[in-house]
């Protein structure tokens, strides 16, 4: 049990004085401190394709245990990870025929058993994402593609897109969105050569068994880790989840690339204690919710952590239910009168403590240098009067609690909404996620109207790469989606990463994967001098 006050974590930040060090070394033979990441999300799953994927986060967590055919690059670009794949873009050769990508699979590549990484695992996340409500997925780039091509145990595959879809083609098959598809198989008494064919044939009813395992057999909860399923093919391998909730990822001694320097790391979802993990010594690196949280004392002597605060690159947004209230787009249109994004920007800067701007742009990034081109877009203007045609109404608005700052934006919202005769209700709770969106069969209608959380532009809707040559075509579809309304963009996400300056290799990043996105990559070098009074 790791336990400590207040107080003391406030005089020591995140370090343990060599003074209490030298005592316990003293009296007996301790553990050297294990390497410890807190995360801003609550990582409850490594399956980052689910709609509950989303929601808890589970790209920070997967994106080195299932990762992504493509990286972000040093600018911002998206570069191919070559130790796992490489890809052939062929534009169209006529019209009324959409582009493909021709992928081709590493010979080397293989998961932590041995099995080889072969296309039926891409093949069954482009089936999880055209097949939604079955697996209880969220990949909506899947919708880009019309056919793809994939023969059982192949090591190559042909995705086709539909016509002028796929620009966003190297955001597919992102961090923990690959699942092992042979252990999946293999759980569901089924050959490779028989899930193959199901998933080709969209066979709900042989795949009903596999979608079931993929959406519930990922998780990393206490007592609900499944390693007959947990299969990586990353560098790092999840060895076990603790009682306390702390993910303990080992390096992968199966990994086709280089190795990772760091051999175990221990993965801390938001919901962990970290004064607890400070007090031990153990915490180098956190993606903190505030700028400043309880535990951390930023002008302690030596100041042994760097805080970068920033606004990132995903949007906190208002997504809409198709069923119930707001099936109907006038239902849509008469509530985004009452929703003053920058009131609720201004919100979420106060409760994070890092300056978001508000963001009209669902497609591309707000700090994209293409979203100022679409500065002048027609958005819902804040107007009471035109919200009051759903006076009367109930809103019910659901998020992933706790969630402090959501829950001062829905309180925000509430307040604004209130005045037109708007009844909006915090609709929170522990496993709130898009799913509750949909209508349940007995009712028709959604156990919340709108969800609330971040997204992220560059994998939410089928747009053309952004760039400023696509900055026409991506005005028009953003003012297409100003009159669907199926979200409400709202800020951007506050980001606040805190590292150990004796931390090494780390590149904060606001993408889904957040700053362990380059996990491998990191090294950490003790203080000798501090060793070496500690040990005398």
């Amino acid at each position: 049990m790791r336990a400590s006050s207040v107080a003391a974590l406030l005089a020591v930040a995140l370090t343990v004085s060599a003074c209490g060090a030298k005592e316990d070394r003293a009296g007996k033979d301790v553990p050297p401190p294990r390497f410890a990441v807190l995360s801003d999300a609550r990582i409850a799953t490594s399956n980052a394709a689910s709609d509950w994927g989303e929601a808890a986060g589970a790209a920070q967590l997967a994106s080195r245990v299932f990762p992504a055919l493509y990286v972000p690059g040093p600018a911002g670009q998206m570069v191919p990870n070559s130790d796992l794949a490489d890809a052939e873009y062929v534009p169209a050769e006529s019209e009324g025929v959409g582009a493909r990508v021709d992928f081709t699979l590493t010979e080397q590549a293989r998961f932590a058993d041995g099995e080889p990484v072969t296309c039926d695992d891409y093949l069954l996340a482009y089936i999880a994402g055209q097949l939604s409500e079955t697996f209880g997925s969220h990949l909506p780039l899947a919708e880009d593609i019309a056919e793809m091509e994939c023969a059982p145990h192949s090591k190559k595959f042909t995705v086709w897109f539909n016509p002028d879809a796929g620009s966003r083609w190297r955001y597919l098959f992102g961090p923990g969105t690959v699942v092992p598809a042979h252990a999946l198989a293999k759980r569901a008494e089924l050959s490779m050569e028989e899930l193959n064919a199901a998933l080709h044939a969209y066979d709900v009813t042989t795949l009903q068994p596999v979608a079931e395992a993929w959406r519930e057999g990922f998780s990393t909860e206490p007592g609900r880790f499944d390693p007959e399923l947990q299969i990586s093919f990353g560098p790092y391998s999840i060895d076990r989840v603790e009682d306390d909730g702390a993910i303990v990822l080992t390096a992968n001694d199966n990994y086709y690339g280089d190795k990772p320097s760091l051999k175990e790391i221990v993965m801390l979802p938001n919901t962990a204690d970290a004064a607890a993990f400070v007090a031990s010594d153990e915490l180098r690196v956190v993606e903190s919710p505030t700028a400043a949280p309880s535990w951390l004392n930023r002008d302690a002597e030596g100041k042994p952590v760097d805080v970068n605060s920033v606004a990132g690159g995903m949007t906190d947004t208002l997504v809409f239910s198709e069923a119930g209230t707001f099936a109907q787009p006038w239902a849509r249109a008469a509530f985004a009168a009452c929703v003053d994004a920058q009131r609720m920007a201004e919100v979420s800067a106060k409760e994070s403590g890092v300056e978001v701007p508000a963001v009209s742009v669902r497609t591309v990034s707000t700090s994209d240098s293409v979203a100022s081109q679409m500065a002048s877009l027609t958005t819902v203007p804040v107007d009471t009067a035109t919200a009051s045609g759903l006076a009367g109404y109930t809103v019910g608005v659901g998020y992933l609690a706790p969630n402090p700052r959501y829950k001062a934006m829905v309180e925000e919202l509430r307040a604004a909404c209130e005045p037109a005769g708007i009844t909006v209700e915090d609709r929170s709770g522990d496993r709130v996620s898009r799913a509750q969106l949909d209508a349940d069969p007995s009712t028709g209608l959604p156990e919340i109207d709108v969800y609330l959380g971040a997204v992220d532009p560059m994998r939410e809707y089928s747009a053309p790469a952004a760039s400023v040559k696509n900055a026409a075509a991506l005005r028009t579809l953003e003012q297409e989606l100003w009159e669907e309304l199926p979200s409400i963009p709202i800020a951007a996400q506050p980001r606040t990463f805190i590292v150990d300056r004796a931390v090494t290799g780390v590149v904060p990043y606001t993408g889904p994967a957040g700053i362990g996105w380059n996990l491998d990559r990191w090294g950490y070098t003790r203080n000798e001098a501090t060793e070496t009074k500690e040990e005398s």
